[in-house]
């Protein structure tokens, strides 16, 4: 009995697991030989999603210094922290697991949603081949750390497979939940999706005002749930949008696009002259989300008029359209013929018409991996922690009483000290040395003899891998002391 051929699996599908398997290798870079968190906004959600278990509540105690509570209204990603708390809660995982992990298998999920968008659209694996080269990098973060943007990324390829293909209440309702989850967690990755979606829903007042309507009203309600903390806002807001801001010195918008790869670069201005050609609204919208993306971030680095945290989280979206939009250019050389009249010259010119699309586009992705693959290896990324720094933390964790709850060591490393053991430090560094830190350095390189400096500043635990030479200490383990109460 013959098959339907409707339940044969497309035969892109095959080609989705190489690709999947090299997005995960590509988001697991900085942790192939490293089993501890890589970047400090790591450090800092796993030190908060503790302390909000820990509270029972999304206010609760600041973790490093105790010095006041934190609410929803200073901490924006408190939905991300507590929702991988209640998972590791609920799972039994190790952090240390998840920090490792996760960022790889999300990216493999952001990856299918691209294939799931562009698979409708004719380029599904170009698509979901393009995402993978995604960077990720220590100023822009990115898909190779555990941070709320490389959850966001997930969302914005599945609402616009929402947007593109359904005009029911039911996926109005899911592009709802999408927004509210993406707010929750990281409110610019919820800016962005408007952002990207807007061209479309501009696009389809015409011909499709209900649905323009219905997608409008799911990505705008959310915002007006928390409306008089947002009111408050605006004020502050316009008044940035107005000002001249300073750009950040690590975050370079072309030195992003160069390390992207200017071949896939080259694909996605190929693929958006050939959605245009193409025509159609979700075609339109593809293109004009993605200008629209650019248009906001060339603003801020060539005018400087914008908010920061909204140019250097926004590359990583810009990236993502990029990727999918090179995926209509990797389409059309796959699909690159000779002209008829040359074809029917003879069969061996026939056979090459056939299989020349398909050889050009090996080749390009033969190229374009062959440079990016090594580039992604070769991208530096800082380690906070060593395996005696962890061990010792846990020990810490485990052994020494709740009386003692300050500490004092290396500034670089007194964020991972917290996240592990929970008790509170002198000083930390994380954007920018600080006066504090230079003083802590000094007391812990002059042997911690100044025990009124303790004293004074309610320090009860010292670590350092420096000699210590204070009778009011008491050293408790290899480079742990403990001060006499």
């Amino acid at each position: 009995m013959a098959l339907n051929n409707t339940h044969k699996l497309d035969k892109s599908a095959y080609l989705l697991l190489p690709i999947m398997a090299l997005a995960f290798y590509i988001a697991f870079i900085p942790h192939q030989t490293y089993p501890y968190l890589v970047h400090i906004d790591e450090w800092v959600h796993l030190a908060r999603a503790e302390a909000i278990l820990g509270a029972g509540s999304t206010s609760y105690l600041e973790p490093f210094f105790g010095g006041g509570t934190v609410n929803i209204g200073s901490n924006l990603e408190a939905g991300f922290q507590l929702f991988f708390g209640v998972f590791q809660r609920i799972s039994g995982l190790s952090w240390m697991t998840i920090f490792r992990y996760f960022p790889s298998v999300i990216f493999m999920l952001t990856v299918l949603s691209s294939y799931v968008l562009g698979h409708r659209r004719g380029f599904g694996w170009e698509a979901a081949l393009l995402t993978c080269l995604i960077t990720t990098t220590v100023g822009i973060l990115g898909p190779a750390f555990l941070v709320p943007v490389a959850l966001g990324l997930f969302f914005i390829p599945l609402s616009l497979f929402l947007a593109f293909n359904f005009r029911s209440v039911c996926s109005y309702i899911v592009l709802f939940l999408f927004t509210c989850f993406l707010l929750t967690i990281h409110a610019p990755s919820a800016i962005c999706l408007v952002i990207i979606l807007v061209p479309y829903i501009v696009l389809n007042l015409k011909g499709g005002f209900k649905h323009s309507l219905g997608i409008a009203l799911a990505i705008v309600i959310p915002f007006l749930a928390p409306f008089p903390w947002i009111f408050g806002q605006l004020v502050p807001t316009a008044q940035q949008l107005l000002t001249s801001q300073t750009l950040p010195e690590y975050v370079d918008f072309p030195r992003v696009i160069k390390t992207y790869g200017y071949l896939p670069t080259g694909l996605c201005l190929l693929g958006t002259m050939v959605l245009a050609y193409k025509g159609g609204k979700e075609n339109y919208g593809l293109v004009l989300g993605l200008l629209a993306m650019l248009a906001m971030l060339v603003t801020y680095f060539t005018f400087h008029y914008g908010i920061s945290i909204m140019y250097e989280r926004g590359l990583m979206f810009m990236l993502l359209m990029v990727g999918i939009v090179a995926g209509a250019g990797l389409m059309a050389v796959k699909n690159l013929r000779l002209p008829e009249w040359l074809a029917l010259k003879g069969r061996i010119v026939s056979s090459i018409s056939r299989y020349l699309g398909w050889f050009l586009c090996l080749v390009l992705v033969g190229v374009t991996l062959f440079i990016s693959i090594p580039d992604r290896q070769d991208t530096p990324y800082y380690y906070m922690i060593d395996d005696e720094d962890y061990q010792t933390f846990v020990w810490i964790k485990e052994n020494v009483s709740q009386e003692y709850e300050k500490a004092i060591l290396d500034p670089w490393k007194a964020t991972a000290f917290t996240a592990v053991t929970g008790k509170h430090i002198y000083t930390r560094i994380h954007a920018f040395p600080k006066p504090s830190d230079n003083k802590a350095r000094e007391f812990l390189e002059g042997g911690c003899s100044d025990t009124a400096f303790l004293e004074q500043n309610g320090i009860s635990i010292i670590y350092t891998r420096e000699p210590c030479d204070n009778s009011d200490l008491v050293q408790v383990r290899e480079w742990v002391y403990l001060l006499q109460q």
